[in-house]
């Protein structure tokens, strides 16, 4: 594997080379981040890790909402990535998340995972400022003009407060190292307006819409569910990626609870959840999230083991 920040070409000459280069499709596990007593626990994040190569995810994307991201210090930040780049080199792809509400912190962040050796940057929308979409398209440009490194777009208005439009998609897309989207909208027609505007990879942002996104011509997901189901995740995209969308539509409705009740309170207080009772992680939040309700848990939990991930 290939790895972008090898590269010694000067811009002119590296940019129309880096997306043939990049293996962009699959699963891409939306990492959480494990606390214990409050700090960042690395050798539970190694676990994770490791849980996650053994189940056929084909890249990371640690420091993003479900790693709750906006909550880590900068330290936090590079620890993880440089722990998650260390474990996966030639495995598995590594695109963490770099976007802010600001645009300079995000060219450090951006920086910051390039110089670790990762594979690119997973980018939100700049949120609780809500810029417009003249605003969305100079933040971009801003990074890539500050950073030669590929970057996946990630638009989820309902964390963020503005979408990313097809037509700002369409015209991001042009910049070369802008290799992506990350898909969250919960909108199926506008995956396909983008398709249709241009020829950038889609992946699935919300895991029960990642088959019909995949069925419409995307190339995979950035997955919550993958923390705890990664094989049946990676199962479902291979097989819609090799035409057999019968076993993916199987895979899909077999997961559908899961992929529903993962989101029964805020992520990621579910997945953290059914990971503590997978025995995988304490299942530790970091304020401002607090552990779900009694409720919730109790119908997390049956559809857990309806779906035999937890056994009895």
């Amino acid at each position: 594997m290939i790895r972008a920040v090898g590269f010694q070409l000067t811009l002119p000459r590296l940019l129309p080379t880096i997306r043939p280069l990049m293996d962009l499709q699959g699963s891409f596990v939306a990492l959480v981040t494990p606390y214990k007593n409050g700090e960042v626990d690395l050798d539970k994040l190694r676990e994770l890790v490791d849980f996650q190569l053994k189940n056929g995810t084909q890249g990371f994307c640690p420091a993003a909402t479900t790693g709750e991201g906006p909550s880590l210090t900068a330290q936090e930040r590079h620890a993880i990535v440089k722990t998650i780049v260390g474990m996966t080199r030639g495995k598995a792809l590594v695109f963490p998340g770099t976007g802010t509400y600001n645009t300079s912190e995000s060219i450090e962040q951006t920086k910051m995972a390039r110089e670790l050796g990762a594979d690119g940057a997973l980018m939100v929308t700049p949120y609780y400022n809500k810029p417009t979409q003249e605003g969305l398209f100079r933040h971009y440009e801003a990074v890539t003009k500050a950073v030669n490194f590929p970057i996946m777009l990630y638009n989820v208005p309902a964390r963020t407060g503005v979408s990313l439009a097809p037509e700002t998609t369409a015209r991001l897309s042009k910049i070369p190292t802008i290799v992506a989207l990350k898909d969250a909208s919960g909108n199926v027609e506008q995956v396909t307006q983008v398709r249709l505007l241009c020829d950038i990879k889609i992946f699935s942002g919300e895991d029960s819409l990642t088959y019909s996104i995949l069925a419409l011509g995307g190339g995979g997901v950035v997955s919550v569910a993958a923390n705890v189901i990664p094989r049946a995740v990676s199962d479902l995209c291979a097989s819609a990626l090799k035409g057999d969308f019968a076993k993916a539509r199987e895979i899909h409705d077999r997961c559908f609870p899961i992929f529903k009740d993962l989101f029964i309170e805020t992520n990621p207080g579910p997945v953290k959840a059914a990971l503590r009772k997978m025995g995988l992680y304490n299942g530790e939040l970091r304020l401002p999230l607090a552990p779900m309700s009694a409720a919730s848990e109790e119908k997390l939990e049956k559809t857990l083991r309806a779906c035999k991930v937890l056994s009895g």
